[in-house]
């Protein structure tokens, strides 16, 4: 064989290998798994109704125990405020300072944290007086907000979740949240139960729960007849968690003229 041959075959072969390998990593689709079964839907089992103020912008909705907070939106018109969980009555209420657009909140010992939507900063009150203490600076957008503990969770609009200190606010990480392998965006009002996160979806009747270690959907709630029995429309939209026990949980949303105690039974295994 002279020279000009071999030089040639070794040209095809090495082509060759080439066009496999890029036809192996790069120019066919990511595998998924078929066996995987789609997120689980289920619908709310409702146990009984209570009345909600209705001028209310719902942001945030949370128990501290036996007290239900509830923070709402508007610039000009956001408020914190402490209600009666019994007849949804207003207890006390206190503007959010330099009328900022209000959002999620959540209760951190004896403060009580609230989001502001485009302000740039999270608002730290505190509790027994509801008397604002500081501001600090957040990236992003203002949107839910919850505690898990060792950490707050806080949603921003997009498809993730951040990770923030209880204590100072820093923002220590975030992670990607994905419904059966595609993102999920407009995350909202949240609430954190037993390691997951629950979260409304921005004008949808859904709510998601989370593995924050992961950022999967594990589990989707159908609240369309809630929405449709408090006369839902594009102002009125669902938003509004609050964890009371066990599997039950207390929602609303923005304009609604009811709360609904409902069961939220999760299909086992």
């Amino acid at each position: 064989m002279r020279n000009g041959d071999r030089r040639v075959r070794r040209s095809v072969i090495w082509a060759g290998a080439v066009i496999a390998l890029v036809a192996g990593c790069g120019g066919a689709e990511p595998a998924t798994d078929a066996s995987k079964e789609p997120v689980p839907v289920i619908k709310p089992v409702l146990v009984e109704e209570m009345p909600h103020d209705a001028s209310a912008w719902t942001q945030g909705l949370e128990f501290d125990g036996p007290t239900l907070y509830e923070g709402t939106g508007v610039a000009g018109q956001s408020q914190l405020r402490e209600l009666d969980p019994e007849t949804g009555a207003v207890r006390r209420a206190v503007s959010s300072p330099n009328n900022f657009y209000g959002e999620g909140i959540t209760v951190v010992g004896d403060r009580i944290w609230e989001l502001t939507w485009q302000n740039g900063v999270a608002v730290e009150f505190d509790k027994a007086t509801m008397t604002p203490l500081r501001e600090v600076p957040i990236s992003g957008e203002g949107w839910g907000l919850c505690n898990a503990g060792d950490r707050l969770i806080r949603s921003d609009g997009t498809d993730r979740l951040r990770f923030h200190d209880p204590a100072t606010f820093a923002e220590t990480g975030s992670v990607a949240v994905t419904r059966d392998g595609q993102p999920v965006s407009k995350l909202n009002e949240l609430e954190c139960v037993d390691g997951q996160v629950w979260a409304n979806i921005w004008m949808t009747n859904e709510i998601v729960r989370i593995d924050p270690s992961t950022g999967e959907v594990n589990l989707v709630v159908d609240a369309s007849d809630l929405a449709a029995d408090a006369g839902a429309d594009r102002q009125k939209v669902l938003n509004g968690i609050a964890h009371i026990d066990g599997d039950e949980f207390l929602i609303t949303g923005k304009y609604w003229p009811k709360m609904y105690r409902v069961r939220l039974d999760a299909p086992s295994g």
